[in-house]
């Protein structure tokens, strides 16, 4: 796609009408809460019907308990039915859930609002399955990643906007009948926009469904861990939402008690913390080139857990004066501790696109509702038990805000270690395409011709010792290379090499030689994609060589495709051997371009080693 991808979905009647949707739902939802919640703390207690913090505690109970109760049902309904069907009439029902809540507020009617919002939650529930099940359906492949960060960014902005938003309605005079008016006119809004979802047919035309919801929540469980990837996917974004959780509840007390800030210093706080994650997540969908890669999320867990300590490290040991929004934000010995929730909800971006995107693009298609539901629940799950982790840790622990703060990047290095060690060579992946592409403009060309899945051989000139580099970095599915057995025992060189599992060879030893190509046999009959340098060695004079009798060897002995790949512009680099060894002379030219262009898949029956060395000479042309 093309760097204005991102814009030009929001031109698209398959995208708009599905964000402003979502993005005004997600922006009611949190009018209507965060109004009642200053209601209630401010209300008188004659008018309240029980006290004031277990109203509240209530409210965060009964907004979360649908997606429990009916997340699953609501998964197989958005499988089995058109989903802008469901979405336009969970919207209708908000438009008169908003109606009795206007009527609620007028008379401070408490116990009627909680019901209400135990109803908002309910909607929410039936929503999500068929929001994110949809998306599949309406972008093609290279446009999800796209429309996911968008959907995170519009969320977390409209999460942003309904927080102040709320606050203005709640201390305004008359609160009360704005409150009332704004609801209805927003629920109002987000209903005309669904009208004009395109229709979204359901994947199971013939099922008829049952109300069975605990046989149903768990059947949706067990289909969520039928696939261990998306399993991964769901606890990673389970665990997002605990963090989330666990850093905005102690937002509050955070920037009274440890920034010496007021009230409105709160709604800066998730102001820094909502921007952030939506510059993340556009940030995301830029470097993986609006493709999905795993290889990001470490480096955002990474993130969460660096800038999380900075929470820690950059709060000020004296608690800093402030009488008001201005003094506040103007405070210096603040000002790292901005920067670091920034940074960490930035982090926060970068490491949930991905997941969601993996997420849907794996999920069969009749189970993808299904899945998102079981996402809902698991969701769920993981805030409740960030209440309880807060609990814990603050009140019997004893432990100060900032201490739990770093408690919780403690726990986030834990996850990346397992994120790690679960998939290394799709992180090295991605820290060789941040290296390759900051060092060389590289582009290319065809490269959609590699399939998205099953073994295939790359065979690829070799101009310098970058190239295996930027190969890895310019496919979207890891790269198992052949390479020199000196090379691969270099000390570092070997823990990158280990890790992204490439294959030492001797070519001066026939049982080096022999070992080597079972395990190209292997990688290729497990569905990898392996590359070869059929040249052996870096050209002398930038022409390419003779290809060596191995490629027939394991063109013979697999069948599988075969890609020819040259590479353009290395010659004269400072790791080729042009004018000298390369390594050992002086650069004469900084971030030179560089492109890399496939060609045609060939059956490995069809072609040989020279037929591959045409197809690579004709690919190169002249620019070497």
């Amino acid at each position: 796609m093309s760097p204005k991808s991102q814009s030009n979905l929001l031109t698209q009647r398959r995208f708009l009408p599905y964000f402003l949707t979502q993005a005004l739902g997600a922006f009611n939802d949190n009018v209507y809460k965060n109004i009642l919640l200053i209601f209630i703390a401010y209300a008188s207690v004659h008018t309240l019907p029980l006290s004031a913090d277990l109203l509240i505690n209530l409210a965060a109970g009964l907004f979360i308990l649908p997606f429990f109760l009916f997340s699953a049902s609501a998964g197989i309904l958005a499988d089995i039915y058109d989903k802008a069907k469901i979405m336009r009439i969970v919207k209708l029902a908000e438009v008169i859930i908003m109606c009795c809540a206007a009527v609620a507020f007028i008379y401070q009617s408490y116990l009627t609002l909680l019901f209400l919002l135990f109803l908002m939650g309910t909607q929410s529930a039936f929503f999500g399955p068929a929001k994110y099940a949809l998306l599949p359906q309406h972008l093609k492949k290279n446009e999800l990643v796209s429309g996911n960060a968008l959907v995170e960014t519009g969320t977390f902005l409209a999460i942003l906007l309904g927080t102040i938003i709320a606050g203005v309605i709640a201390n305004s005079d008359n609160g009360r009948y704005i409150a009332a008016i704004s609801v209805i006119i927003f629920a109002i809004l987000g209903y005309l926009a669904s009208l004009a979802i395109p229709a979204a047919p359901p994947s199971q035309q013939h099922v008829k469904f049952q109300w069975r919801p605990w046989q149903q929540t768990r059947h949706t469980m067990k289909i969520a861990q039928q696939d261990k990837i998306i399993f991964q996917c769901i606890i990673g974004i389970s665990w997002f939402w605990f963090l989330g959780a666990c850093y905005l509840t102690q937002f509050p007390n955070f920037a009274r008690t440890n920034l010496g800030g007021q009230a409105s210093s709160v709604s800066f706080l998730l102001t820094l913390f909502s921007i952030g994650i939506a510059v993340g997540s556009m940030l995301c969908d830029r470097l993986s080139q609006h493709r999905v890669d795993p290889g990001i999320v470490p480096i955002g867990c990474f993130g969460i857990s660096l800038f999380g300590f900075g929470l820690y490290a950059m709060t000020p040991s004296v608690i800093p004066a402030t009488d008001g929004i201005i003094a506040f934000i103007s405070q210096p010995s603040l000002w790292p501790v901005f920067i670091s929730l920034l940074l960490l909800g930035i982090a926060g971006g970068i490491f949930i696109v991905p997941l969601y995107t993996l997420m849907q693009q794996r999920a069969k298609e009749d189970q993808r509702a299904q899945i998102i539901a079981a996402n809902n629940i698991w969701n769920a799950v993981f805030m409740v038990i960030s209440a309880i982790a807060a609990i814990v840790c603050l009140s019997l622990l004893q432990l100060s805000i900032p201490q739990f703060f770093l408690l919780l990047a403690g726990l986030n290095s834990l996850v990346l270690l397992y994120i790690y060690f679960q998939a290394p060579d799709f992180f090295w992946r991605f820290v060789v395409w941040v290296v390759t592409h900051t060092m060389y403009r590289v582009s290319h060309h065809n490269l959609n011709n590699l399939p998205q899945q099953g073994g295939t051989l790359l065979v690829c000139n070799h101009v310098s010792y970058m190239d295996a580099l930027l190969l890895a970095g310019a496919c979207p599915r890891p790269i198992r290379f052949l390479m020199d057995k000196d090379i691969y025992n270099l000390p570092v060189v070997n823990t990158f090499c280990r890790a992204c599992k490439a294959i030492p060879v001797d070519a001066n030893d026939r049982k080096s030689v022999r070992t080597a190509f079972a395990q190209v046999a292997t990688y290729l009959e497990n569905g990898d994609i392996v590359c070869v340098f059929p040249e052996g060695h870096l050209t002398q004079d930038g022409e390419i060589a003779p290809f060596m009798r191995g490629i027939d060897l394991i063109i013979k002995r697999s069948t599988v495709q075969v890609i020819p790949v040259a590479l353009q512009g290395l010659w004269g680099s400072y790791f080729s051997r042009e004018g000298g060894h390369a390594l050992l002379k002086w650069p004469k030219r900084c971030w030179s371009k560089v492109t890399i262009v496939a060609g045609e898949c060939v059956p490995s029956q069809a072609t040989d080693s020279q037929l591959l060395r045409q197809q690579v000479i004709a690919l190169r042309g002249d620019k070497r």
